[in-house]
Protein backbone atom coordinates (compact mmCIF):
# COMPACT_ATOMS: atom_id res chain seq x y z
CA UNK A 1 0.00 0.00 0.00
CA UNK A 2 1.25 3.46 -0.83
CA UNK A 3 1.68 6.07 1.91
CA UNK A 4 -1.42 8.29 1.91
CA UNK A 5 0.61 11.14 3.37
CA UNK A 6 3.05 10.89 0.44
CA UNK A 7 0.14 10.98 -2.04
CA UNK A 8 -1.39 13.98 -0.25
CA UNK A 9 1.83 15.99 0.00
CA UNK A 10 3.56 14.92 -3.25
CA UNK A 11 0.82 13.91 -5.71
CA UNK A 12 2.84 14.92 -8.78
CA UNK A 13 5.76 12.71 -7.73
CA UNK A 14 3.51 9.72 -7.04
CA UNK A 15 1.61 10.21 -10.31
CA UNK A 16 4.86 10.40 -12.29
CA UNK A 17 6.11 7.15 -10.74
CA UNK A 18 2.80 5.39 -11.41
CA UNK A 19 2.95 6.59 -15.02
CA UNK A 20 6.17 4.60 -15.42
CA UNK A 21 4.10 1.44 -15.15
CA UNK A 22 1.77 -0.11 -17.68
CA UNK A 23 -1.81 1.03 -17.11
CA UNK A 24 -3.54 4.23 -16.07
CA UNK A 25 -3.82 5.36 -12.46
CA UNK A 26 -5.75 8.41 -11.27
CA UNK A 27 -5.00 9.84 -7.83
CA UNK A 28 -7.76 12.45 -7.91
CA UNK A 29 -10.53 10.24 -6.44
CA UNK A 30 -8.27 9.40 -3.49
CA UNK A 31 -7.29 13.04 -2.97
CA UNK A 32 -10.90 14.23 -3.14
CA UNK A 33 -12.20 11.59 -0.73
CA UNK A 34 -9.30 12.22 1.62
CA UNK A 35 -10.04 15.95 1.59
CA UNK A 36 -13.68 15.27 2.44
CA UNK A 37 -12.68 12.93 5.25
CA UNK A 38 -10.22 15.43 6.69
CA UNK A 39 -12.91 18.13 6.51
CA UNK A 40 -15.29 15.92 8.48
CA UNK A 41 -12.51 15.08 10.92
CA UNK A 42 -11.81 18.76 11.53
CA UNK A 43 -15.53 19.48 11.99
CA UNK A 44 -15.86 16.56 14.38
CA UNK A 45 -12.85 17.73 16.40
CA UNK A 46 -14.29 21.24 16.71
CA UNK A 47 -17.68 19.89 17.77
CA UNK A 48 -16.09 17.52 20.26
CA UNK A 49 -14.09 20.40 21.72
CA UNK A 50 -17.27 22.50 22.06
CA UNK A 51 -19.07 19.55 23.65
CA UNK A 52 -16.30 19.23 26.23
CA UNK A 53 -16.43 22.98 26.83
CA UNK A 54 -20.21 22.85 27.41
CA UNK A 55 -19.77 20.01 29.89
CA UNK A 56 -17.26 22.06 31.87
CA UNK A 57 -19.44 25.18 31.79
CA UNK A 58 -22.49 23.29 33.03
CA UNK A 59 -20.45 21.73 35.81
CA UNK A 60 -18.97 25.07 36.87
CA UNK A 61 -22.34 26.86 36.90
CA UNK A 62 -24.07 24.13 38.87
CA UNK A 63 -21.16 24.04 41.31
CA UNK A 64 -21.59 27.79 41.85
CA UNK A 65 -25.27 27.28 42.74
CA UNK A 66 -27.08 27.69 39.42
CA UNK A 67 -30.20 25.54 39.36
CA UNK A 68 -30.52 22.67 36.80
CA UNK A 69 -33.65 24.26 35.32
CA UNK A 70 -32.00 27.62 34.83
CA UNK A 71 -32.56 28.81 31.22
CA UNK A 72 -28.82 29.18 30.62
CA UNK A 73 -28.18 25.63 31.83
CA UNK A 74 -31.04 24.30 29.73
CA UNK A 75 -29.74 26.14 26.64
CA UNK A 76 -26.24 24.72 27.11
CA UNK A 77 -27.63 21.23 27.54
CA UNK A 78 -29.77 21.62 24.41
CA UNK A 79 -26.72 22.75 22.45
CA UNK A 80 -24.78 19.76 23.81
CA UNK A 81 -27.52 17.36 22.74
CA UNK A 82 -27.55 18.84 19.24
CA UNK A 83 -23.78 18.44 19.02
CA UNK A 84 -24.01 14.80 20.11
CA UNK A 85 -26.63 14.15 17.44
CA UNK A 86 -24.43 15.78 14.81
CA UNK A 87 -21.41 13.76 15.97
CA UNK A 88 -23.40 10.55 15.73
CA UNK A 89 -24.08 11.43 12.07
CA UNK A 90 -20.52 12.51 11.28
CA UNK A 91 -18.72 9.47 12.68
CA UNK A 92 -20.21 6.89 10.26
CA UNK A 93 -19.70 9.32 7.34
CA UNK A 94 -16.05 9.71 8.28
CA UNK A 95 -15.68 5.96 8.70
CA UNK A 96 -17.22 5.35 5.28
CA UNK A 97 -14.90 7.88 3.60
CA UNK A 98 -11.89 6.30 5.30
CA UNK A 99 -12.97 2.88 4.00
CA UNK A 100 -13.39 4.27 0.47
CA UNK A 101 -9.91 5.78 0.55
CA UNK A 102 -8.39 2.53 1.78
CA UNK A 103 -10.22 0.52 -0.88
CA UNK A 104 -8.78 2.78 -3.59
CA UNK A 105 -5.30 2.62 -2.06
CA UNK A 106 -5.44 -1.18 -2.24
CA UNK A 107 -5.85 -0.97 -6.02
CA UNK A 108 -2.70 1.09 -6.57
CA UNK A 109 0.54 -0.78 -7.37
CA UNK A 110 3.89 -0.03 -5.80
CA UNK A 111 6.04 2.78 -7.14
CA UNK A 112 8.99 1.69 -9.30
CA UNK A 113 12.26 2.25 -7.48
CA UNK A 114 14.86 4.86 -8.42
CA UNK A 115 17.13 2.28 -10.08
CA UNK A 116 14.38 0.35 -11.89
CA UNK A 117 14.90 0.72 -15.68
CA UNK A 118 12.25 2.66 -17.54
CA UNK A 119 10.26 0.72 -20.11
CA UNK A 120 6.80 -0.18 -21.35
CA UNK A 121 6.95 -3.97 -21.67
CA UNK A 122 9.14 -7.05 -21.29
CA UNK A 123 10.88 -6.01 -24.51
CA UNK A 124 12.52 -3.24 -22.46
CA UNK A 125 13.84 -5.52 -19.72
CA UNK A 126 17.59 -5.48 -19.21
CA UNK A 127 19.76 -8.60 -19.31
CA UNK A 128 22.22 -8.37 -16.41
CA UNK A 129 24.25 -11.55 -16.93
CA UNK A 130 24.29 -15.07 -18.31
CA UNK A 131 25.73 -18.17 -16.75
CA UNK A 132 26.40 -21.73 -17.90
CA UNK A 133 26.54 -21.50 -21.70
CA UNK A 134 29.09 -24.34 -21.62
CA UNK A 135 26.42 -26.61 -20.13
CA UNK A 136 23.94 -26.16 -22.97
CA UNK A 137 23.37 -29.56 -24.64
CA UNK A 138 24.98 -29.85 -28.10
CA UNK A 139 22.24 -32.11 -29.50
CA UNK A 140 18.60 -31.57 -30.40
CA UNK A 141 16.44 -32.62 -27.49
CA UNK A 142 12.85 -33.70 -26.92
CA UNK A 143 10.51 -31.34 -25.07
CA UNK A 144 10.48 -32.21 -21.39
CA UNK A 145 6.92 -33.53 -21.44
CA UNK A 146 7.74 -35.96 -24.26
CA UNK A 147 10.88 -37.07 -22.45
CA UNK A 148 8.97 -37.51 -19.20
CA UNK A 149 6.26 -39.58 -20.88
CA UNK A 150 8.89 -41.64 -22.70
CA UNK A 151 10.59 -42.43 -19.38
CA UNK A 152 7.23 -43.18 -17.76
CA UNK A 153 7.70 -40.60 -15.02
CA UNK A 154 5.16 -37.98 -16.16
CA UNK A 155 1.53 -38.44 -17.11
CA UNK A 156 -0.97 -35.68 -17.91
CA UNK A 157 -3.81 -37.88 -19.15
CA UNK A 158 -4.35 -39.56 -15.79
CA UNK A 159 -3.97 -36.24 -13.96
CA UNK A 160 -6.72 -34.79 -16.15
CA UNK A 161 -8.91 -37.77 -15.31
CA UNK A 162 -8.77 -37.05 -11.57
CA UNK A 163 -8.73 -33.25 -11.87
CA UNK A 164 -8.71 -31.33 -15.17
CA UNK A 165 -6.22 -29.93 -17.66
CA UNK A 166 -3.17 -28.07 -16.37
CA UNK A 167 -2.46 -30.70 -13.74
CA UNK A 168 0.27 -33.32 -13.95
CA UNK A 169 0.95 -36.70 -12.35
CA UNK A 170 4.50 -37.72 -11.49
CA UNK A 171 5.29 -41.41 -11.24
CA UNK A 172 8.12 -43.46 -9.79
CA UNK A 173 11.45 -41.73 -10.31
CA UNK A 174 9.63 -38.59 -11.44
CA UNK A 175 7.98 -38.24 -8.03
CA UNK A 176 11.29 -39.05 -6.35
CA UNK A 177 13.10 -36.43 -8.43
CA UNK A 178 10.53 -33.77 -7.49
CA UNK A 179 10.94 -34.66 -3.81
CA UNK A 180 14.73 -34.65 -4.18
CA UNK A 181 14.69 -31.18 -5.71
CA UNK A 182 12.57 -29.82 -2.86
CA UNK A 183 14.87 -31.28 -0.23
CA UNK A 184 18.00 -30.13 -2.08
CA UNK A 185 16.69 -26.56 -2.37
CA UNK A 186 15.70 -26.41 1.29
CA UNK A 187 19.06 -27.82 2.37
CA UNK A 188 20.98 -25.25 0.32
CA UNK A 189 18.92 -22.32 1.55
CA UNK A 190 19.01 -23.30 5.22
CA UNK A 191 22.79 -23.61 4.89
CA UNK A 192 22.73 -20.08 3.44
CA UNK A 193 21.09 -18.81 6.63
CA UNK A 194 17.36 -19.09 5.98
CA UNK A 195 15.17 -20.56 8.71
CA UNK A 196 12.82 -23.17 7.26
CA UNK A 197 9.07 -22.76 7.77
CA UNK A 198 6.30 -25.20 6.93
CA UNK A 199 3.27 -22.86 6.91
CA UNK A 200 -0.43 -23.57 6.44
CA UNK A 201 -1.36 -24.16 2.82
CA UNK A 202 -4.76 -22.49 3.38
CA UNK A 203 -4.75 -18.77 4.10
CA UNK A 204 -7.35 -16.12 4.92
CA UNK A 205 -8.41 -13.03 3.00
CA UNK A 206 -6.48 -10.69 5.27
CA UNK A 207 -3.24 -12.52 4.49
CA UNK A 208 -3.76 -12.28 0.73
CA UNK A 209 -4.64 -8.60 1.04
CA UNK A 210 -1.53 -7.85 3.10
CA UNK A 211 0.85 -9.21 0.46
CA UNK A 212 -1.02 -7.68 -2.48
CA UNK A 213 -2.75 -10.68 -4.05
CA UNK A 214 -6.14 -9.23 -3.16
CA UNK A 215 -8.11 -7.51 -4.46
CA UNK A 216 -6.23 -7.44 -7.77
CA UNK A 217 -5.65 -11.18 -8.30
CA UNK A 218 -8.79 -12.64 -6.76
CA UNK A 219 -9.90 -14.28 -9.99
CA UNK A 220 -6.59 -16.12 -10.29
CA UNK A 221 -6.88 -17.66 -6.82
CA UNK A 222 -8.78 -20.73 -5.60
CA UNK A 223 -11.22 -19.98 -2.75
CA UNK A 224 -12.86 -22.45 -0.40
CA UNK A 225 -16.64 -22.35 -0.68
CA UNK A 226 -17.67 -22.41 2.98
CA UNK A 227 -14.77 -20.68 4.74
CA UNK A 228 -12.73 -17.51 4.58
CA UNK A 229 -9.83 -19.58 3.28
CA UNK A 230 -7.94 -19.68 0.01
CA UNK A 231 -5.37 -22.11 -1.41
CA UNK A 232 -1.99 -20.44 -1.17
CA UNK A 233 -0.65 -19.09 -4.49
CA UNK A 234 2.89 -18.94 -3.06
CA UNK A 235 4.59 -19.36 0.31
CA UNK A 236 5.31 -15.63 0.23
CA UNK A 237 1.79 -15.09 1.56
CA UNK A 238 1.69 -17.22 4.73
CA UNK A 239 5.35 -16.62 5.60
CA UNK A 240 5.20 -12.81 5.32
CA UNK A 241 1.94 -12.78 7.27
CA UNK A 242 3.53 -14.58 10.21
CA UNK A 243 4.57 -11.07 11.26
CA UNK A 244 1.39 -9.17 10.36
CA UNK A 245 0.54 -6.51 12.97
CA UNK A 246 3.81 -7.17 14.81
CA UNK A 247 6.23 -4.56 16.14
CA UNK A 248 9.70 -6.06 15.94
CA UNK A 249 12.91 -4.69 17.39
CA UNK A 250 15.69 -3.55 15.10
CA UNK A 251 17.84 -6.27 16.65
CA UNK A 252 15.47 -8.94 15.29
CA UNK A 253 16.19 -7.85 11.74
CA UNK A 254 16.98 -9.20 9.25
CA UNK A 255 14.61 -12.19 9.29
CA UNK A 256 15.24 -14.86 6.64
CA UNK A 257 12.81 -17.70 5.92
CA UNK A 258 12.59 -20.41 3.29
CA UNK A 259 9.50 -22.53 2.82
CA UNK A 260 8.25 -25.32 0.62
CA UNK A 261 4.57 -25.26 -0.34
CA UNK A 262 2.42 -26.47 -3.17
CA UNK A 263 1.09 -23.42 -5.01
CA UNK A 264 -2.31 -23.02 -6.63
CA UNK A 265 -3.18 -20.52 -9.38
CA UNK A 266 -5.86 -20.35 -12.03
CA UNK A 267 -3.39 -18.87 -14.53
CA UNK A 268 -6.14 -16.54 -15.73
CA UNK A 269 -5.41 -14.95 -19.07
CA UNK A 270 -2.77 -17.48 -20.03
CA UNK A 271 -4.95 -20.08 -21.74
CA UNK A 272 -3.51 -21.33 -24.98
CA UNK A 273 0.06 -20.95 -23.71
CA UNK A 274 2.14 -23.82 -22.34
CA UNK A 275 -0.76 -26.24 -22.32
CA UNK A 276 1.64 -29.17 -22.17
CA UNK A 277 4.32 -29.98 -19.66
CA UNK A 278 5.40 -28.45 -16.37
CA UNK A 279 5.65 -24.76 -17.19
CA UNK A 280 2.17 -23.39 -16.47
CA UNK A 281 0.07 -25.51 -14.10
CA UNK A 282 -2.78 -24.86 -11.68
CA UNK A 283 -0.80 -26.74 -8.99
CA UNK A 284 2.97 -26.74 -8.67
CA UNK A 285 5.62 -27.04 -5.99
CA UNK A 286 7.95 -24.21 -5.06
CA UNK A 287 10.57 -23.32 -2.49
CA UNK A 288 10.25 -19.65 -1.57
CA UNK A 289 12.71 -17.24 0.03
CA UNK A 290 11.30 -14.43 2.21
CA UNK A 291 13.17 -11.61 3.93
CA UNK A 292 12.09 -8.92 6.40
CA UNK A 293 14.87 -6.35 6.61
CA UNK A 294 15.84 -2.88 7.77
CA UNK A 295 15.20 -0.24 5.07
CA UNK A 296 18.87 0.77 5.16
CA UNK A 297 19.99 -2.70 4.01
CA UNK A 298 17.15 -3.37 1.61
CA UNK A 299 19.07 -3.03 -1.68
CA UNK A 300 21.99 -5.22 -0.59
CA UNK A 301 19.62 -7.82 0.84
CA UNK A 302 17.88 -7.93 -2.55
CA UNK A 303 21.15 -8.62 -4.38
CA UNK A 304 21.99 -11.38 -1.90
CA UNK A 305 18.56 -12.97 -2.33
CA UNK A 306 19.09 -13.09 -6.11
CA UNK A 307 22.46 -14.74 -5.54
CA UNK A 308 20.84 -17.33 -3.26
CA UNK A 309 18.39 -18.26 -6.00
CA UNK A 310 21.10 -18.30 -8.66
CA UNK A 311 23.20 -20.62 -6.49
CA UNK A 312 20.63 -23.41 -6.97
CA UNK A 313 20.84 -23.16 -10.76
CA UNK A 314 24.63 -23.08 -10.62
CA UNK A 315 24.78 -26.12 -8.37
CA UNK A 316 22.52 -27.98 -10.82
CA UNK A 317 24.64 -26.68 -13.74
CA UNK A 318 21.58 -25.35 -15.54
CA UNK A 319 22.24 -22.47 -17.95
CA UNK A 320 20.32 -19.32 -17.10
CA UNK A 321 20.26 -15.58 -17.47
CA UNK A 322 19.36 -12.81 -15.00
CA UNK A 323 16.95 -10.13 -16.19
CA UNK A 324 16.19 -6.80 -14.51
CA UNK A 325 12.54 -5.94 -15.11
CA UNK A 326 11.68 -2.51 -16.45
CA UNK A 327 9.01 -0.31 -14.86
CA UNK A 328 6.34 -1.41 -17.34
CA UNK A 329 6.84 -5.11 -16.60
CA UNK A 330 7.02 -4.97 -12.80
CA UNK A 331 4.69 -7.10 -10.72
CA UNK A 332 1.94 -5.30 -8.80
CA UNK A 333 3.76 -5.07 -5.47
CA UNK A 334 7.39 -4.84 -6.58
CA UNK A 335 9.52 -1.70 -6.59
CA UNK A 336 12.40 -3.60 -8.18
CA UNK A 337 12.60 -7.13 -9.55
CA UNK A 338 15.03 -9.57 -11.14
CA UNK A 339 13.84 -12.63 -13.04
CA UNK A 340 16.00 -15.72 -13.43
CA UNK A 341 15.31 -17.49 -16.72
CA UNK A 342 16.50 -21.05 -17.26
CA UNK A 343 17.51 -22.39 -20.67
CA UNK A 344 15.01 -24.78 -22.29
CA UNK A 345 16.77 -26.14 -25.40
CA UNK A 346 13.69 -27.77 -26.96
CA UNK A 347 12.21 -24.32 -27.55
CA UNK A 348 15.59 -22.58 -27.95
CA UNK A 349 14.70 -19.99 -25.33
CA UNK A 350 15.01 -18.96 -21.70
CA UNK A 351 11.95 -19.28 -19.42
CA UNK A 352 11.33 -17.71 -16.04
CA UNK A 353 12.13 -19.97 -13.09
CA UNK A 354 12.41 -17.39 -10.30
CA UNK A 355 11.22 -13.85 -9.69
CA UNK A 356 13.10 -11.99 -6.96
CA UNK A 357 11.34 -8.83 -5.79
CA UNK A 358 12.00 -5.99 -3.40
CA UNK A 359 8.68 -4.56 -2.18
CA UNK A 360 10.10 -1.80 -0.02
CA UNK A 361 7.50 -0.99 2.65
CA UNK A 362 4.54 -1.70 0.30
CA UNK A 363 3.55 -5.05 1.86
CA UNK A 364 4.54 -3.95 5.35
CA UNK A 365 2.07 -1.05 5.20
CA UNK A 366 -0.71 -3.37 4.08
CA UNK A 367 0.19 -5.90 6.78
CA UNK A 368 1.21 -3.35 9.44
CA UNK A 369 4.63 -4.96 10.00
CA UNK A 370 6.82 -2.52 11.89
CA UNK A 371 10.02 -2.32 13.92
CA UNK A 372 11.38 -0.01 16.58
CA UNK A 373 14.92 1.28 16.94
CA UNK A 374 16.36 1.24 20.44
CA UNK A 375 16.27 4.68 22.02
CA UNK A 376 14.06 6.19 19.31
CA UNK A 377 10.43 7.23 19.43
CA UNK A 378 7.91 5.76 17.04
CA UNK A 379 8.15 2.83 14.67
CA UNK A 380 9.11 2.24 11.04
CA UNK A 381 7.83 -0.20 8.46
CA UNK A 382 10.14 -3.07 7.57
CA UNK A 383 11.05 -3.83 3.97
CA UNK A 384 9.94 -7.20 2.59
CA UNK A 385 11.61 -9.19 -0.16
CA UNK A 386 10.96 -12.58 -1.68
CA UNK A 387 11.92 -14.84 -4.54
CA UNK A 388 11.57 -18.40 -5.73
CA UNK A 389 14.41 -20.63 -4.76
CA UNK A 390 13.17 -22.28 -7.10
CA UNK A 391 9.97 -23.26 -8.91
CA UNK A 392 10.39 -27.04 -8.67
CA UNK A 393 8.42 -28.15 -11.74
CA UNK A 394 10.26 -25.77 -14.02
CA UNK A 395 13.54 -26.96 -12.56
CA UNK A 396 12.58 -30.53 -13.39
CA UNK A 397 11.63 -29.46 -16.91
CA UNK A 398 15.06 -27.88 -17.34
CA UNK A 399 16.79 -31.03 -16.08
CA UNK A 400 14.79 -33.30 -18.40
CA UNK A 401 15.89 -31.18 -21.36
CA UNK A 402 19.43 -30.04 -20.53
CA UNK A 403 20.54 -33.45 -19.22
CA UNK A 404 19.29 -35.60 -22.11
CA UNK A 405 21.83 -38.10 -23.41
CA UNK A 406 22.31 -39.48 -26.96
CA UNK A 407 21.09 -42.93 -25.82
CA UNK A 408 17.68 -41.52 -24.83
CA UNK A 409 18.30 -41.39 -21.08
CA UNK A 410 18.51 -38.39 -18.78
CA UNK A 411 21.52 -37.92 -16.55
CA UNK A 412 20.84 -37.02 -12.91
CA UNK A 413 22.67 -33.82 -11.85
CA UNK A 414 25.57 -34.74 -9.63
CA UNK A 415 24.30 -32.77 -6.62
CA UNK A 416 21.01 -34.69 -6.70
CA UNK A 417 22.41 -38.21 -6.94
CA UNK A 418 22.79 -38.65 -3.19
CA UNK A 419 19.10 -37.70 -2.81
CA UNK A 420 18.17 -40.52 -5.19
CA UNK A 421 20.16 -43.34 -3.57
CA UNK A 422 23.10 -42.74 -5.87
CA UNK A 423 21.07 -43.00 -9.08
CA UNK A 424 23.00 -41.44 -11.95
CA UNK A 425 20.57 -41.89 -14.85
CA UNK A 426 16.81 -41.68 -15.33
Amino acid sequence: MLDLKLIRENPDFVQERLNRRTGEYDLQPILQLDEQRRGLEAERSQLQARSNEIGKLVGQKMKSGTQPNDPEILALKEEGNQIKATLSDLEPQEKDLRAQVEALLLTLPNLPGDSTPLGKSEADNVEVRRWGDEYKPPLEVLPHWEMGEKLGILNTERATKVAQTRFVLLLGTGAALERALIQFMLDRQTHAGYVEVLPPFLINTQSLTATGQLPKFGEESFKCRDDDLWLTPTAEVPVTNLYRDDILTAEQLPIYHCAYTPCFRREAGSYGRDTRGLIRLHQFNKVELVKLVHPNTSEQEHQTLVQNAEAILQALKLPYRTIELCSGDLGFGAAKCYDLEVWLPSSNTYREISSCSNFGDFQARRGNIRFKEAGQKGTQFVHTLNGSGLAVGRTMAAILENYQQPDGTVQVPEVLQSYLDGRMVL
